[in-house]
């Protein structure tokens, strides 16, 4: 009998590791930044998950900590999950955990940063600041969680601006010029709420797993 050898051997296969979201744009965001980890990524959908996840935190954190929860318990392997969204400083900090669902449920993201606009109708530009968050909440297995944080400021223009992104990505201004949506996929990967977290998380990700 022949032997194989341990050249022709199969690689051994990646493990799963599902993003508890339903949100496309972030789904092909995570799978991006998390390539170099050698995780296959896979959505609720893909991982078999059903049910449903009841976000009631009152903070970006508890809100991405019951998200990742719910789906681990259910299909018990490495889950991350992600909260983030707009604060603004004028608004008292709206829309904030509610960013998703601010102009009601089943908004499109057009009807979301319009109304974003309409609240802020002849705010002046220096009253306009604001800053996107994120925190993402990584559990690889029960005594194995994660938790980081992260921001990018900027303001909010006087008008959509851009065609890439999603969410409110049009109407966050990063300069005079630029809002989100006028940059690329890479530049975002770089300078967003959701890279500036997940430099964070990579640092764990590279001792745990690079």
């Amino acid at each position: 009998m022949n032997r194989q050898n341990s050249s022709d051997s199969a690689a051994p296969a990646r493990k799963r590791l599902v993003i508890a979201t339903n949100n496309n744009g972030k789904l092909r965001e995570f799978r991006e930044m998390l390539s170099s980890f050698g995780f296959e990524v896979i959505s609720m959908k893909e991982a078999g998950f059903t049910g449903e996840i009841i976000e009631d935190g009152d903070t970006f954190e508890e809100n991405a900590h019951i998200k990742a929860r719910t789906v681990f318990e259910a299909v018990g392997i490495p889950t991350m999950a992600d909260d983030s969204g707009l604060e603004i400083d004028f608004l008292d900090g709206a829309p904030g955990v509610y960013s998703a669902r601010y102009a009601g449920e089943g908004a499109t993201d057009k009807e979301r940063c319009q109304k974003v606009l309409d609240e802020m109708h002849g705010v002046p530009r220096e009253l306009r600041e604001a800053r996107f968050v994120c925190t993402i909440y990584f559990i690889y297995d029960e005594d194995d969680e994660y938790s980081v944080r992260g921001e990018v400021r900027g303001f909010i223009g006087n008008e959509p601006v851009g065609e890439n992104g999603f969410g409110y990505d049009p109407i966050f201004m990063i300069d005079e010029d630029e809002s989100m949506a006028t940059i690329s996929e890479e530049e975002k990967n770089r300078i967003s709420h959701r890279a500036c977290a997940f430099r964070k998380l990579s640092e764990i990700l590279k001792e745990k797993f690079a």
